[in-house]
């Protein structure tokens, strides 16, 4: 009975496999919803290094129409007094694109970029 409770519910074989096939992850302690986003978050750090951000944030909420929440995935200060909203996505998914319209009701001013991590953190949306 102690050895079936030491094992990671991800080690289990009967466990149900991610739609999208994410498998998560953690950097410095830190649990990500998937590998993409734990790279972008490296390469964020490499960005705080150089000097190119100043700064950023993990997670950020927002309160959407309908009592909705949504959280972005990175808030990223530049060093030049710019801001970024950004999400990194591997799939587009109906419930998101759903988000994205309600983001872009609630908060017109804010542009969410959304990334796959594959292209050097430029946005492809």
């Amino acid at each position: 009975m102690k050895i079936k409770n030491l094992l990671s519910h991800s080690f289990n074989p009967r466990a149900k496999k991610n739609k999208y096939n994410n498998k998560r992850t953690v950097v410095d302690g830190i649990n990500f919803q998937s590998i993409l986003e734990a790279k972008y978050y490296i390469k964020l750090k490499a960005w705080v290094e150089l000097g190119e951000v100043v700064g950023f944030f993990r997670q950020v909420p927002l309160d959407l129409a309908g009592g909705i929440k949504y959280r972005m995935d990175f808030l990223i200060f530049f060093k030049d007094g710019t801001c970024e909203c950004v999400d990194v996505k591997g799939v587009e998914t109906k419930e998101f694109k759903l988000k994205k319209k309600l983001i872009e009701e609630a908060y017109p001013w804010l542009d969410l970029k959304i990334t796959n991590g594959k292209d050097g953190g430029s946005s492809v949306s």
